[in-house]
């Protein structure tokens, strides 16, 4: 494993009051530009080429957007700042699993997790909440109390900040690793339904990031109101927490499911837009020891999802401080696998990555509510 702490400055740095370009849509570029005085029928053309500079070439100078006249750019950089945010802390797992510490704003800090060899290349896990305010007991965010919903600006530079981190601008880079993004970070998505969507079209315009929407994962753990609107308007992957299919089980673990119980959880998830075998729900089932990984367990999953295009995600449990529950041993998830699979099911057993940096499933936490960068510069120093 590899760390890299950002030291901060002995003082800080004076704020800067410029606007931040990196992470607004489209429609507000324009609007920042109208807003500065630029002549109304060239605002959709400025914003166009902007946006274009920002998503597609990933520039962080106005001097690169070498199209636009030097005199506007010059203009542009005294109202705008193309800055990405403070990363506080780097960490690079022995598996080649990278997570990124951000600070967004003061007290505003998120993790994003980028996972290597994912599909075929790779896929970044985006958080789109500060906490959360769900407590499934297995999960180590749950026990951090929500701070606010991110922006979408927020979400657009987790994206932003990893394709710098790997070098991956412009966006026609030949074997790019990032072309999967899943929203399975920190917080609840569909609690954050509007700042998820809008992301979701900046990333997914095919002028700038051009992440395509079906590389793109939203994953819920069961806010029935929102998961067709999340289809329809988003047009994306959708993702199941699910973890346990009889309501007694699940409501243990997750509190939800008093409020949108299994039987309206998949009704929503059969009634979801664009639905197909080509267009299957992933369905996320941790694996606990003693909890619900008994064939009893399986043969409830094998039942609820009869009649949907599904595929089981099978993740061992990643153990995280204060966390009383075991990972169901090897013998017993292969076993549960193979009776998904003998009905038909596509059942993988997820392969654990980043545990050695606390970035595997479920295990993300901002460092605000765990030790500050600062203890662990002690402790590696009093180590030395």
């Amino acid at each position: 494993m590899s760390t890299t702490l950002i030291d901060s400055a002995p003082a800080p740095a004076p704020a800067d009051s410029r606007i931040r370009l990196p992470g607004l849509s489209r429609r507000e570029i324009a609007a920042e530009l109208t807003a500065m005085g630029v002549d109304p029928k060239k605002v959709r053309m400025r914003a166009g080429q902007i946006f274009r500079w920002i998503y597609n070439q990933g520039v962080t100078e106005f001097d690169q957007m070498t199209n636009i006249a030097k005199p506007f750019r010059e203009e542009l950089a005294t109202r705008f700042t193309l800055a990405r945010p403070e990363i506080v802390e780097h960490q690079i797992s022995k598996d080649g699993t990278r997570k990124y510490l951000i600070r967004m704003a003061p007290g505003i800090e998120v993790e994003s997790v980028f996972i290597p060899d994912v599909s075929r290349s790779g896929a970044l896990c985006v958080s789109s909440q500060v906490g959360c305010t769900l407590t499934c007991t297995f999960c180590h965010t749950g026990t951090q109390r929500l701070v606010r919903n991110l922006t979408p600006a927020e979400i657009v530079l987790q994206v932003m900040v990893c394709r710098d981190d790997l070098g991956e601008w412009p966006s026609s880079i030949e074997d790019r690793k990032l072309v999967n993004i899943v929203f399975m970070g920190m917080g609840e998505p569909l609690y954050n339904t509007d700042n998820v969507v809008d992301a979701i079209e900046t990333i997914s315009d095919d002028q700038g990031m051009s992440i395509g929407r079906r590389r793109i994962t939203v994953s819920t753990s069961g806010v029935v109101p929102d998961i067709a609107r999340i289809g329809a308007e988003a047009n994306t992957m959708l993702a199941i927490s699910l973890h346990a299919a009889d309501d007694e089980t699940r409501t243990k673990i997750m509190p939800i499911n008093k409020k949108y119980p299994l039987e309206e959880l998949l009704q929503a998830c059969r009634d979801y837009p664009g639905l197909s075998n080509a267009k299957r729900i992933t369905f996320e089932y941790v694996m606990l020891k003693g909890v619900n990984d008994s064939p009893k367990h399986a043969r409830n999953l094998i039942t609820a999802l009869q009649g949907i295009p599904a595929k089981v995600n099978l993740i061992p449990f990643n153990p995280w401080p204060g966390s009383t529950y075991e990972c169901s041993d090897m013998d017993t998830i292969q076993t549960f696998a193979a009776r998904l699979k003998k009905a038909g099911l596509a059942a993988p057993i997820r392969k654990t990555r980043g545990e050695d940096i606390m970035a595997a499933c479920g295990q993300l936490k901002s460092e605000s509510e765990k030790r500050r960068a600062s203890d662990i510069r002690r402790a590696a120093r009093a180590e030395g």
